[in-house]
């Protein structure tokens, strides 16, 4: 199939550091290179891909010098695709919904994922207008806002099974890893570390916005805890040996969170995870096998002594049956195959209640 995938400008694909929506549209579209597959990707110059690549801005606009403007840099790119949108079989686009009033005119071809939440105001109200789009949610817990979209299949993410290599011994630490805000919770990673005795590296990125929670909040806290290291952000290579050598990932987190890579990650290296079951938590973690859910802080405090009695290789095993980017692209290819059969019918794909990910 001719496939275009069309990524956020925000950060590279592959992210030199922190991006999520970027890095599986990385893993996503190698996978499908690697099947055959003609695909062409729309994203930054310094992307990485053995795709076609259509440079749609100098890099990501993240890591950029000023001056930059997303919203222009997005809305070009979205009129090179709408002007070239008929060479293409599926246009896969990650942008949630900037697209849709420019490829109305297109939508039994194009497939949107949907990364981010969807609880806030005026989703509900643009999904009832642009409704003909055929959407994809990363997990079954992100629909509920909008359970009557036109969802047409839920992938969970998925990485190359060699990208983390399996540790099977940890060096005794906790690990917090991602973003430093108030949804993700570093003060009660913080918390737990400390009731637990146990040691805490921090390895997170500080947007701008969150500036002030990390001075006020979270840097406060560091400083009053020996245990404590805030580590920065780090890049893939690095992300390997924190991630391997830690005890557990603590995952408190206090939002809907769509899927929450961080935790295969940690998976794919055999560490397990101790995460509030929010969102999407209870899909990813197999409770008592991969990780523990909890509800408090107590919960997390005693759990992080339990962990050791996890098989760290049981842990990989179950990473690579459940959370390949090899699953996810064929999961993927299932979709765009039916996109495929309906659009030359002319006629609507029903929306799918249920998983792709067959081995759930």
């Amino acid at each position: 199939m001719r496939i275009a995938q069309i990524a956020p400008l925000m950060e590279s694909v592959p992210p030199k550091r922190y991006g999520g929506t970027e890095r599986i549209v990385s893993y996503l579209t190698e996978e499908l290179v690697r099947a055959g597959h003609e695909v062409t990707l729309f994203a930054s110059a310094d992307s990485f891909t053995q795709a076609d690549l259509r440079p749609m801005c100098e890099m990501g606009l993240r890591l950029a010098p000023a001056p930059k403007d997303p919203l222009a840099s997005h809305l070009i790119m979205l009129e090179e695709v709408r002007r070239g949108v008929r060479a293409f079989d599926i246009v896969h686009v990650h942008l949630d919904l900037l697209h849709y009033a420019m490829l109305r005119d297109h939508t039994a071809r194009c497939l949107t994922t949907m990364h981010g939440r969807l609880d806030l105001p005026l989703l509900v109200r643009m999904h009832e207008m642009f409704e003909e789009f055929p959407l994809v949610s990363i997990s079954q817990h992100q629909r509920k806002p909008i359970p009557d979209a036109n969802w047409v299949g839920t992938v969970h993410h998925g990485l190359p099974v060699s990208l983390l290599p399996f540790s099977a011994s940890d060096n005794g630490y906790l690990a917090f890893l991602g973003r430093i805000s108030p949804e993700k919770r570093p003060d009660r990673a913080i918390e737990i570390a400390v009731r637990a005795g146990a040691p805490l590296k921090i390895a997170a990125k500080i947007d701008s916005a969150d500036m002030e929670y990390w001075e006020q909040k979270i840097a406060p806290m560091v400083k009053a805890a020996p245990n404590v290291e805030y580590v920065g952000e780090i890049d893939e290579r690095e992300k390997a040996l924190f991630l391997g050598g830690a005890r557990a990932l603590l995952f408190p987190i206090d939002w809907p969170e769509p899927f929450g890579l961080v935790m295969i990650e940690a998976l794919a290296c055999g560490t397990p995870v101790i995460a509030y079951r929010h969102g999407s938590v209870p899909e990813v973690i197999e409770d008592g096998v991969t990780g523990f859910l909890v509800g408090s802080i107590d919960e997390a405090v005693k759990r992080v002594e339990d962990v050791r009695t996890l098989d760290r290789a049981v842990i990989r095993r179950t990473f690579e049956r459940r959370f390949s980017a090899e699953r996810m692209a064929s999961d993927y290819v299932e979709i765009y195959q039916r996109m495929r059969i309906f659009a030359k019918a002319r006629t609507p794909i029903p929306a799918i209640n249920g998983h792709y990910n067959a081995s759930l």
